[in-house]
Parts: structure tokens; sequence; C-alpha cells
């Protein structure tokens, strides 16, 4: 499984880094102090999780932050992004304050400045303090105004202390997943609630902006989107206007309040307005402008409006998510929206493949990550070639962890994690990244920009 590129386009000061989220790695549910979360109701809900398993204790992170920033330190990435876990730090979402569970990201941004690693900081990573949801949650838009507050306190503490700060993380996942399927906390399935919380979404991102830079936040500040492109099944009229309305209700409902102050008028059309309240003053403070723009990518969506809909042949294979392994997808998605919007610098903050891994003899032989994130950073090359601005590519995840509804079932990391034990071993995967890293140093030292080769 090759792809065509024979060299890279990254420039020497590209950042190349690794992700993680709170929820999904820290465990400690209960410890110093912190607060149920959203996902903590979730998880002991019955039936929530596929393998009834919760982030009780998940990868122990936030007792091994230092073994874990040790191996992120190994892989020569230069750039960690992680959440913070905001019922860890203001356990009811209002009020007091826990400084224990300030002092343990204290502690973490300490071992990374010892291991000289940039720090990306990500505000909302999915666990809304339960308190919160209690009144409300996304549904209140008062929830909007506590976020703000939380912005604030967190980069008046950090803001000095790390490279980025991200509002929030995939709200398209919130939203719609969270709210109107019911897969993801708080379980709800009411598509016209993840109408309304999208929204608010929005609101509470332009609003957390406006907190943290009237203090004067020195740290760069966004907003990270999962984005597809949306991709017809066959020529026909239904299925391109079936893709045509994809895009628009994913893609272009929350690019196009940022970038442009307004919901594109085909989504509009087709969704209950009636259930569904924003102010023309909201764009106002939506239309903040950005620092940087974060993508997640992960596969492309494939249209069809036959039943049963018409599958994707996945000529490249398919993850162990079942999503088809289609990299043209990126270099596609970041063309169309360098065409449609005047965007600011460009990170992607997610990339990865789950693979059913297997420890044989010490040794994790996924040949098929290794694969994808090659052809996946010779989509982004060529994006790049063609004029789109990235700054950067995070692998996700560092490290196996609890992926959500699917529990510890799904594998992303680049390093494999025996749950019993909370043994970390080093994937095959992680070490192609690693020595790709060093090639590009390499040829920064060398005073080339080409890299080494990705096939």
């Amino acid at each position: 499984m090759q792809n065509t590129a024979s060299k890279t386009a990254f420039p020497p000061s590209f950042v190349w880094g690794v992700a993680t989220s709170a929820y999904q790695i820290e465990g400690a549910a209960a410890e110093d102090g912190r607060g149920p979360s959203i996902w903590d109701t979730f998880t002991h809900t019955e039936g929530k999780i596929i393998d009834r398993s919760t982030g009780d204790i998940a990868c122990d992170h936030y007792h091994r932050y230092a073994e874990d920033v040790d191996l992120i330190a190994a892989l020569n990435v230069n750039a960690y992004r992680f959440s913070v876990a905001w019922p860890r730090v203001q356990p009811r979402g209002a009020g007091a304050w826990n400084e224990k569970g300030f002092d343990f990201y204290s502690r973490l941004l300490d071992k990374l400045q010892e291991k000289n690693i940039p720090a990306h900081l990500t505000l909302y990573h999915w666990d809304l303090p339960q308190a919160l949801q209690d009144n409300g949650g996304w549904l209140n838009r008062d929830t909007t105004r506590r976020f703000a507050d939380y912005a604030a306190e967190v980069a008046r503490r950090f803001g000095a202390r790390v490279a980025t700060i991200t509002t929030h993380n995939e709200p398209w996942c919130t939203s719609v997943l969270g709210h109107g399927t019911g897969q993801f906390a708080p379980g709800m399935a009411d598509p016209a609630a993840a109408i309304q919380v999208s929204h608010h979404l929005l609101l509470s991102h332009g609003l957390a902006l406006q907190a943290m830079r009237a203090i004067n936040t020195p740290a760069k500040l966004g907003i990270v989107l999962n984005q597809w492109t949306a991709t017809p099944a066959t020529a026909s009229a239904a299925d391109k206007a079936k893709a045509e309305l994809e895009y628009a209700k994913s893609v272009q409902w929350y690019m196009d309040p940022i970038f442009k102050g307004r919901y594109p008028e085909l989504a509009l059309e087709n969704i209950d307005r009636t259930a569904f309240f924003a102010s023309e003053n909201d764009f106002i403070d939506i239309q903040q402008p950005l620092d940087f723009l974060g993508v997640n990518y992960y596969t492309r969506a494939f249209v069809s409006a036959e039943t049963p809909p018409k599958q994707p042949e996945g000529a490249l294979g398919f993850s162990d998510m079942g999503w088809e392994i289609y990299p043209q997808g990126l270099t596609d998605l970041l063309l169309g929206l360098h065409r449609e919007y005047k965007l600011p610098p460009i990170y992607i903050t997610e990339n990865g493949i789950a693979v059913a891994d297997k420890i044989n003899n010490g040794r994790v032989d996924d040949q098929l990550r290794t694969d994808y994130v090659r052809m996946h950073l010779a989509a982004l090359a060529d994006a790049m070639a063609q004029g789109v601005d990235v700054r950067g590519y995070f692998y996700w995840s560092l490290m196996d962890n609890f992926e959500w509804n699917s529990g510890y079932e799904k594998r992303f990391g680049l390093l494999y994690v025996d749950y019993a034990t909370q043994q970390r071993t080093t994937k095959d995967s992680a070490l192609w990244y690693r020595d790709f890293i060093a090639g590009q140093t390499q040829a920064r030292d060398a005073g080339s920009s080409a890299g080494i080769a990705l096939k």
C-alpha cells in the first residue's frame, strides 16, 4: 500500500505532534476534588458503552503523566496536544476552582517544558461538568457564559505556558452524536436539540475567544473542527443533492458562522427552524478572528440516496472502525476550504486509524497504520504544494485509550496499552513516525525543506 509522493513539502518550522484528550486517558475520575462529567454519568449507564467499560481508570495518565511525557519525547515530536478536564479544575462548572486539578496540569506542563515539547491545550473535549448538564447543559444558553469564564481562568493561569489554546474539539460530535443520535454523552436523541446545541457551542467559542483576549492571553487561539468531503455514490442527481446537503450540514454549518457570519442557506432549508433560536447579534460574537483553525480528518462521507445505500469499494481498505481509508479526501477537503474561505493557518489536529493491534513477542506490527499516516502526509503535502497554509500535523492518538462508546475495543494509538497492567509498548508505526520526524529534522539542519521520502 504505497503512495506516489516521493518527497515531503514540509517547511523547517512545521509542527509534528501527537494528541490525546482528558477523559480518554486520565482516569482518577474521583480523585483530588474532580467533579463528575457527563461522560462519567453516561458510561455508568447500562447499555451505553459497547464493552460496558468506563473512563474511571482509562490509561491512568493522571498518575503516569511523567512516564508518558518521556514516551512522547522519545517520538521526536515537537508538540503535544491535550485537553483540560473542566470538572477537574471547576467541579460544578461554575463557582469555586479546584487547585489540586490545576496543580496536575501545571505538573504536566512542567514536565513538557523539561522535555522541550510545546503544549497545545484544548479547553473542551466533551467532558461537560454534570452539574451544568443538570441545569440544561449546552441547551441552556447560560452555559456559554460559564464556558467563557472557564476559558478565561485557564488562559490566565496557563496562557503564557502553552503554544495554542483550542476552545472546542469537534462541536459536530457534541451536537449530533451527543444530542441528535444519543450515541455520545449526554445521550439525547433529539435532532432539533442538536441544532440548538451546535449554535450554543459556536456562541461559547466566540465568547471564550473574547474573554481570553480581554486578558491579553499570549497563546494563539482557535477551534478544532472535524471535517470531511462528501462524495456522491453515483452521478445521479439524487446522490449529488444529498452529498451537497451533507457537506452543508456538517462542514459549512460550523465554518460559515465563523468565517461568514451566517449559517448556510441549504442547511437552514432542511432543519426545523421553529425549534432553533439564534440572535443576529450572536454572529458578531461567533465571527471572531482565529489565530489558527484545527482540522480533524479521518475519512470521507460517501453519500448514497438509495435504499439500502451504496457503500464505498474501499480500494485502500478500511479501519477497525469500519471507516474507509481515503487520503485523497484530505487534499480535496483542504483545497475546498482554501477556495471557499479566507483561512488562518491550519493545523491537522487529528488524523489516525484504529487497527486491531496485537502484541507478538513484545512487538506490535501495525503496517496498516504506518501506511495510513504515510499516505495522509503525502495527501497533506499535495494540498500544501497547491497553496494551503498548513503549519502542523498531530497524530491521533499518542496511545490506545477509552474510545468513547466503543470502550477499549478500538485502538488508535502509536503506543499499545495493556489496560490490565498499564504497560505501554511502542508500536512499529510509532518507530516509523519517530524516524520520519528525525529525517525532517536532518533535512532542516542540512538546509533543505525536501525532507525524506514518503514511499
